[in-house]
């Protein structure tokens, strides 16, 4: 029973995430969500269903579409993938209930706010809100007791603060103001792990930037933008499934 569990919550987490890709792709283009047929981005025939399945469809196909064998995105089945992993690591840390369901709702919204700012470099505010609101409402659901919850929001606000200071005193070049309330939903989604998230974030960010400056021609000189709401959800989910406080690691030599 419980393998089967897990087998329905991985595959509502790829079907959701082909739905998520669906709407940043539409999303600020007059298109909408729920109405029209998906096309080929190559050719721009209409997909049938049997090419829209998630995961099962890229490996049936070998990568490439069948109206005209032009090679699809990896980009798809890979975050599906991720998203039915995200939802069954959810299920089995929180189990069923409606806080279960709030997490699900968030990390939908979460997978759509870093693909919209892969993609673009800025985070949409009706994306954004969705997100904050229902990460606000997991946390809440989450916590231990009404204290802990306070707790958390006041390390939600304090990291937000962080953040807004060094979009203000950098003139915005270092950070995005998105970033702050985007910083201050996965706090209260993550609780008790929000200030190791928030140190994965810089560390997987530092990782990311040296590995990019490294892959750089010799000489090259001009700056390279990178979002960093990605490292944000990276960072702050890490800790939160893992449950290691890097903080404690610190102690431990003192």
């Amino acid at each position: 029973m419980e393998i089967f569990s897990i087998v329905i919550v991985f595959a509502l987490g790829a079907i959701i995430a082909s739905f998520v890709g669906v709407i940043v792709a539409r999303l600020n283009t007059g298109q909408g969500f729920l109405t029209g047929r998906s096309r080929c981005d190559a050719c721009d025939s209409l997909l049938t269903p049997l090419s829209l399945i998630p995961i099962i469809s890229y490996i049936a196909s070998r990568g490439r579409a069948r109206c005209c064998s032009a090679r699809v995105s990896f980009v798809s089945p890979l975050t599906e993938i991720l998203l039915g992993g995200l939802f069954t690591l959810s299920y089995l840390k929180i189990g069923f209930g409606m806080a279960l369901f709030c997490m699900f709702i968030s990390l939908g919204a979460l997978l759509a706010l870093v693909l919209y700012d892969l993609v673009h470099q800025i985070l949409p505010p009706t994306l954004l809100t969705t997100f904050v609101v229902a990460g606000s409402i997991t946390g809440f659901l989450l916590a231990p007791s009404l204290a802990a919850f306070y707790s958390t929001l006041l390390a939600a606000l304090c990291i937000a603060l962080f953040l807004a200071l060094i979009h203000f005193f950098s003139r915005g070049r270092a950070m995005g103001l998105a970033d702050t309330p985007f910083a201050f939903g996965l706090a209260v989604l993550t609780g008790s792990s929000a200030f190791p998230g928030f140190v994965f974030s810089f560390w997987i960010g530092a990782i990311i930037g040296i590995v990019i400056l490294l892959s750089r021609p010799r000489g090259t000189r001009m700056g390279i933008e990178v979002p960093f709401a990605p490292f944000l959800a990276a960072g702050f989910l890490l800790a939160y499934f893992i449950q290691w406080n890097p903080f404690l690691f610190v102690e431990v030599f003192h």
